[in-house]
């Protein structure tokens, strides 16, 4: 049974759960941003707000084995950045950034704070978070990345810039988009450790859907990145904050993220046998990784 009701500007669906795993019912929803678009999202489970910010070609799906776990414990929210999964297409000419939308997300919800948990791209906006609205985190999680180090949205795109992209497009549109799709695919597999082929299937059905629309496109500054570092590094937030990397994505080499020198309250951790989608390769480590930093708070 389902049943559909407005609140705060967000359209929800409550649907009744039939997965053993769940305790609580799964809402979704679509909350308005910026430019007439929208972000559907989905929520399951009580208690302190936490939410999953998903990688780049993926969409919400990537946190399937993650979900229902943190449900458990807390009110539980993913969701589809705009340009990816159920939520709007981007726009070559419309201003926003992927953080922003977040906080409205949150708004709507009706979410002051949050534990935040994101992975690659995801890692990104958290990151952006933590520098930018360090005040609406409970704590911080990023895996496979962190604060980007490319111009931000004060720095519009001159044409140097405009011309190299449209070199980049027209080359991309003659390799084919099926064949960029399966290269990137295959390095998110073989990248992996022992489990690597497990994730394969997944990975492949989220990125066959993905529209591919951000590398076709002429994309606005959606990250705050060097702008990020700039806040980063004045306000020194005190947002607990765990930085995650697979050990096969370190080669061997020791993790010494760079946010660390600016994170009062941070720390780091490296898990074993897995590569850049680690909470999907490892996904019983990964979810006990969190939820024991989520507990030591």
């Amino acid at each position: 049974m389902k049943f559909v009701v407005r609140l705060a500007g967000a359209w929800m669906l409550f649907a009744a759960c039939g997965c053993m795993e769940h305790s609580e019912p799964l809402r979704t929803g679509f909350v308005p941003v910026s430019g007439g678009g929208a972000i559907y999202y989905e929520e399951s489970g009580r208690g302190e707000p936490l939410i999953l910010l998903h990688g780049h070609s993926l969409d919400r799906r990537m946190w399937d084995a993650q979900f229902a776990a943190f449900a458990r414990h807390y009110r539980t929210v993913r969701f589809d950045f705009r340009g990816y999964g159920r939520s709007s297409k981007q726009s070559e000419t419309l201003q926003f950034t992927h953080l922003d939308d977040l906080l409205t997300l949150m708004d709507s919800l009706h979410i002051g704070q949050a534990h935040v948990v994101g992975l690659s791209m995801g890692a990104f906006v958290a990151g952006d978070m933590l520098a930018m609205a360090p005040q609406r985190m409970l704590s911080c999680v990023m895996a496979s990345g962190g604060i980007r180090s490319v111009a931000g949205p004060h720095e519009p795109m001159d044409s140097v810039e405009s011309a190299r992209r449209d070199l980049e497009i027209a080359r991309l549109k003659l390799r084919g988009v099926d064949s960029m799709k399966r290269e990137w695919l295959e390095t998110l597999v073989s990248g992996g450790g022992s489990r690597r082929e497990e994730i394969r299937e997944p990975l492949r059905r989220m990125i066959d859907e993905w529209d591919a629309w951000q590398p076709l496109h002429k994309e606005v500054r959606s990250f705050w990145a060097r702008e990020a570092w700039q806040a980063l590094e004045e306000r020194r937030p005190d947002v607990p904050t765990l930085m995650v990397r697979g050990a096969c994505d370190l080669h061997d080499r020791p993790y010494l993220p760079r946010e660390m020198h600016f994170l009062p309250r941070g720390r780091t951790a490296v898990l074993q046998d897995c590569g850049h989608m680690a909470n999907m390769e490892q996904p019983e480590a990964f979810n006990r990784l969190v939820l024991e930093f989520l507990e030591s708070l």
